[in-house]
C-alpha cells in the first residue's frame, strides 16, 4: 500500500466499512461512541487540572484561601498533598485512557471490516484513535488551564477531591512506592553544605577572575541563609512620618529625606499603620495644608526578623512591593528591609542620582579600615573581603559592628579601648553614653597576632 495515491485509500477505506449493520450492531456503535465522547470530556477535565493546579501563583492561592466556597476549601487540601494529586491524575487518566482504546476497538470492529488492510487497519485504530485522544483530552484542554488555571481548578476541584476519596488506596500505594524510590535516589546523592560550595569558589576561581566576580558568587551561596536582620535598616535609623503632620510638614520632610517610601506610624515605630508611595502624592502638591494626605497611605507589609531574604525576594515579586516591615517576637518594630538591601547583599552597594554620599566606612591601608558602628556585619565582612563566619561564635543575636562588640566586652567599652578577636584588633575610636559610634579595625597578620 506504501506509496499509494490518497483517492486510492480514501477507496479502500468506503470498500471495508461494513455495508449491512444490524440493528443490535447499530445500537452497540453509538451506545459505545457516546460513552467515548463523555469519557474523552472526562479524560479533558482530569488532564486540565494538572496545570491548573499546578500553575497557580502565590497570590492565586492567597486569593484562594480568603475565599469561604467547598471550591475553594477542596483546592487548598488538593495543593496541600501535591504527591497524592498527582498520583490521582495519573490513575484517574490511565483508567479513563484504557476505557477509550477498548470501546473504540469495540466500535472500529462494528463499523469496519479489514480483512488484508492492514495499512488502513492501522491508521484507524492506532493514528487517529490517538490523535484525537491526545488532541481533544490532553493538549487543548491544558492550553485552555493554562489560561484560566484558577477558573479551571475551582471547576475541577470537587470532581479531583472525589476522586482522590474513591481512589484513596491506588494513590496510597503510588505514592509510597515513589517515596521508597526517593530515599534511595537521596542517599546515594551528595548535598554540599554552603562551606563547601563557596570553598569550590575559591579553588576554581581563575587567577585572573575579577574579585568582584568571586564575591558576588559567594553572596549567590550564602544567599538563602541570610535573614532580613542581617539586612535590615535598624529602627533608630528609619525615616517615618507621623500621621498626625500637617500637609506642608509631610512636603518639607520628604524633601529632606529623598526617599520615595515612607512608613506612617500613629503615636510610635511600634504601630505602623502603613507606607506612603512619594508617586502618589505627586498629583496633591498644589494642595494646601488642610489636605488629608493620610488617605493616601497604603497598607503595610510586616515580615518577621526570621525571615530569610530568598523568601523575601520571592514574595516581594509576587506581591508587586519593595518595602516591608520587620517585626520581632512581640510585634514591635525592628528595622525596614526593601528590594534594594536584597539585591545589595548580591551586587553590593547601589546608588542611584539621588542617594547622598553618606560614608560608612574608610580604608586606611590595606589591612586597616574605619567603620561607623552602625554598620551592618555583613557589610563590613563584604568590605574588608572577608568570611561572615568568622563572627558567627560571637555576633549572637547582634546584627551591627556596634552589637557585635558589646556581645564580645560585655559592657559598653569607654574610647580609645581595644577589643581583640582572633586575628582582628577593634579600637573604640568614638562612644557616647548610650552606644559606640565609630570603630577602626585592623587585620593583623601571623606575626602580629603572636
Amino acid at each position: 500500500m506504501q506509496g499509494e495515491p490518497p483517492s486510492y485509500i480514501t477507496l479502500q477505506i468506503f470498500s471495508i466499512v461494513n455495508q449491512n449493520l444490524s440493528a443490535g450492531e447499530i445500537l452497540t456503535a453509538l451506545i459505545c461512541g457516546g460513552i467515548i465522547v463523555v469519557l474523552i470530556l472526562c479524560s479533558a477535565i482530569i488532564s486540565s487540572s494538572e496545570n491548573a493546579f499546578f500553575s497557580l501563583s502565590i497570590s492565586d492561592k492567597e486569593a484562594l484561601s480568603e475565599e469561604k466556597s467547598r471550591a475553594s476549601s477542596s483546592v487548598q487540601y488538593l495543593l496541600s498533598h501535591p504527591k497524592s494529586l498527582l498520583a490521582t491524575i495519573l490513575i484517574a487518566n490511565t483508567f479513563v485512557n484504557i476505557a477509550i482504546v477498548m470501546l473504540s476497538t469495540i466500535v472500529i470492529s462494528v463499523l469496519f471490516n479489514f480483512g488484508d488492510n492492514h495499512l488502513i487497519a492501522f491508521l484507524i485504530e492506532v493514528i487517529l484513535v490517538t490523535f484525537i485522544l491526545v488532541l481533544f483530552g490532553e493538549v487543548m484542554p491544558k492550553i485552555y488551564a493554562s489560561q484560566n488555571n484558577v477558573r479551571v481548578a475551582k471547576f475541577v476541584a470537587l470532581p479531583m477531591f472525589t476522586l482522590n476519596k474513591v481512589l484513596y488506596p491506588l494513590v496510597y500505594l503510588l505514592v509510597k512506592s515513589t517515596s521508597i524510590i526517593d530515599k534511595r535516589i537521596t542517599k546515594k546523592g551528595h548535598v554540599l553544605s554552603v562551606d563547601e560550595l563557596t570553598h569550590a569558589i575559591d579553588i576554581t576561581a581563575e587567577e585572573d577572575t575579577p574579585k568582584e566576580e568571586k564575591i558576588i558568587l559567594k553572596s549567590i551561596v550564602n544567599f538563602g541563609n541570610t535573614s532580613v536582620t542581617q539586612i535590615m535598616r535598624q529602627r533608630p535609623d528609619i525615616s517615618a512620618l507621623s500621621q498626625t503632620l500637617h500637609f506642608n510638614e509631610v512636603k518639607t520632610k520628604i524633601t529632606e529625606w529623598g526617599y520615595s517610601r515612607m512608613p506612617v506610624y500613629d503615636d510610635n515605630l511600634d504601630n505602623i499603620t502603613g507606607v506612603l508611595y512619594i508617586k502618589d502624592l505627586l498629583p496633591k502638591l498644589q494642595e494646601s495644608d488642610e489636605y488629608q494626605w493620610q488617605q493616601l497611605v497604603r497598607r503595610p507589609y510586616f515580615v518577621p526578623e526570621s525571615k530569610k531574604i530568598d523568601d523575601l525576594l520571592k514574595e516581594f515579586q509576587s506581591k508587586r512591593v519593595h518595602l516591608a516591615i520587620v517585626v520581632d517576637e512581640f510585634g514591635g518594630t525592628s528595622g525596614i528591609v526593601s528590594m534594594e538591601d536584597i539585591l545589595e547583599e548580591i551586587f553590593g552597594e547601589i546608588n542611584d542620582e539621588f542617594d547622598e554620599d553618606e560614608t560608612y566606612y574608610s580604608r586606611i591601608n590595606q589591612n586597616t579600615y574605619v567603620f561607623e558602628a552602625k554598620m551592618l556585619i555583613n557589610d563590613m565582612c563584604r568590605f574588608m573581603e572577608v568570611d561572615t563566619e568568622v563572627f558567627e561564635e560571637v555576633r549572637n543575636e547582634a546584627d551591627t559592628v556596634g552589637g557585635m562588640l558589646l556581645e564580645i566586652s560585655g559592657e559598653l567599652p569607654e574610647q580609645e579601648q581595644i577589643i581583640p578577636f582572633k586575628q582582628f584588633r577593634f579600637h573604640i575610636e568614638s562612644v557616647d553614653k548610650r552606644r559606640i559610634r565609630r570603630v577602626k579595625v585592623e587585620i593583623l597578620n601571623e606575626e602580629e597576632q603572636a
